[in-house]
């Protein structure tokens, strides 16, 4: 029996793993479910799991937080004992996140073949943690399951052989059209006094921007400039709450929460005028979405949310920040499309691959990019496509 284990472990890896969680357990595919405990209050990771009907995890590492070393010791330690128990016939991991790395690196120890979705992003900044993180998993993975054709061409300049690379679109994406209806017909706007369409979103959380005290007040003060102008909510982070109050920077008139479930930022984001953030996952979700992303970053990893998209990347200084946003509450946004493959069926392409790689371990037939994975007869990585 082949047994697939699909890890989470932070918030990010919830979007992206519930569809092809949920597309295994239609398929009745053995599998093995962990949580790595990565993110583990309830608004970071109870409500999410429970949101997106995601099960209950089979297993619960419960490594808790801690420094970047820390965290992924702990999760690199306990995972090894879950792969020797359970001798998974693959795992699975997602995203960029401590869990990500850790995970893989203990199964490729063990010899145990690793899938990685959301593969070949790159911000070409190794003062990120996430980009060590997406980088030496890839190293390490057997599959490559990618979102964007960026990240294909990376993975060929690094080396990666080509069969084992399958453009697949985009599973977070696949979460946001599979609730969007329900998260917009509970109207969280109006627990604020919020009109659709007239509110400002933001979020911020990567150390580079929320450690860096002369950074944060930086964009503090460009939060409090905008907020003087359109309504702004900032559902912040535990640690990026953490930081605001011992620098004791005021936001002006906007209003900070605790975070959210996923349903209810999820109907904020969709009926927001603009959104201001440094998360990537949020640079997606826009783009599918039509919303300006105002990035408070001078990189990303997800360059085809800037070519195709909505979103623009302005730094992280209050004249950038400030000018971009005043656009785009005007209305000032150029024309955008969607990326090849974003249609909400990227699980199933994933878990056609997985299976016939299962059964063959290797995949010698191809995915036509944009045929529906209902219709695919064969399937090809990436180099093998005409």
């Amino acid at each position: 029996m082949n047994l697939v284990c699909n890890v989470v472990g932070a918030r990010p890896n919830f979007m992206k793993m519930a569809p092809i969680v949920a597309e295994m357990r239609r398929r009745g595919m053995p599998q093995l479910f962990v949580h790595t405990g990565q993110h583990y209050d309830r608004q970071m990771s109870d409500l999410f799991l429970e949101e997106l009907g995601l099960p209950a995890p089979d297993v619960s590492l419960g490594v808790g937080s801690g420094s970047q070393a820390v965290q992924t010791g702990r999760i690199l330690m306990a995972f090894e004992e879950v792969c020797l128990q359970k001798q998974p016939s693959l795992v699975v991991v997602a995203g960029d996140v401590n869990s990500t790395l850790a995970c893989a690196l203990a199964a490729s120890k063990l010899h145990i073949p690793v899938a990685h979705v959301e593969a070949g992003l790159r911000s070409f900044d190794r003062a990120m943690p996430e980009e060590t993180n997406r980088v030496l998993t890839d190293h390490l993975a057997d599959l490559h399951f990618c979102t964007e054709i960026s990240a294909i061409d990376n993975l060929l300049a690094e080396g990666i052989s080509s069969d084992k690379i399958f453009l697949v679109g985009n599973c977070m994406v696949d979460s946001l059209w599979t609730h969007l209806e329900r998260a917009v017909a509970c109207c969280p706007w109006k627990r604020f006094g919020y009109r659709a369409g007239n509110y400002g979103l933001v979020t911020l959380h990567r150390p580079s921007n929320v450690d860096d005290e002369e950074t944060l007040q930086e964009v503090a003060r460009a939060l409090a400039e905008l907020s003087e102008v359109m309504p702004l909510l900032f559902p912040a982070h535990p640690r990026t709450q953490d930081r605001i109050k011992r620098s004791n920077l005021s936001f002006g008139a906007t209003t900070i929460t605790e975070p959210m479930g996923y349903l209810e930022f999820l109907g904020l984001m969709a009926k927001a005028r603009l959104v201001l953030t440094d998360s990537g996952g949020i640079q997606e979700e826009t783009t599918a979405l039509g919303i300006p992303c105002i990035t408070l970053r001078n990189n990303t990893e997800r360059p085809v949310t800037v070519k195709k998209g909505t979103n623009q990347l302005v730094g992280v200084s209050r004249e950038g920040i400030v000018s971009s946003g005043l656009a785009a509450w005007k209305g000032n946004r150029g024309s955008y499309s969607i990326p090849e493959l974003w249609d909400g069926k990227a699980a199933g392409r994933i878990v056609d691959i997985i299976e016939c790689w299962l059964s063959n371990r290797s995949c010698h037939t191809t995915v036509s990019a944009g045929t529906p994975h209902e219709q695919v007869q064969e399937l090809r990585p990436f180099g093998a496509r005409a």
